[in-house]
């Protein structure tokens, strides 16, 4: 199932891991786990942010995935289940037909 995990990173403890080279580690440590299809680093609600689409294989995997983001960095995290444009279309589809 494709997922987006967006990772909000408190001010503070960011200015620290950038000081010490931790974010940049972190975050290529998400990315080799993840193999996102898409990756983006912005600023939400006035804070360092990264979101990730990704394939999520098993909900199983989802404590392995957000745990170093939480112990780490002190992340809030949002995960969600998210579609392409081809799959809405495939799920409206099938929508309509069981009406």
């Amino acid at each position: 199932m494709r997922a987006m995990l967006r990772a909000v990173f408190p001010v503070e403890q960011s200015n620290a891991a950038v000081k010490d080279g931790s974010l940049g580690k972190t975050f290529e440590a998400t990315i080799a786990r993840l193999k996102p299809e898409a990756t983006y680093f912005s600023a939400h609600d006035g804070k360092r942010s990264a979101t990730f689409i990704f394939d999520l294989n098993d909900p199983s995997d989802i404590p392995s995935i957000v745990e170093p983001l939480f112990l780490e960095l002190n992340a809030s995290v949002e995960l969600v289940p998210v579609m392409n444009l081809e799959e809405l279309r495939t799920g409206l589809e099938k929508a309509s037909k069981n009406r």
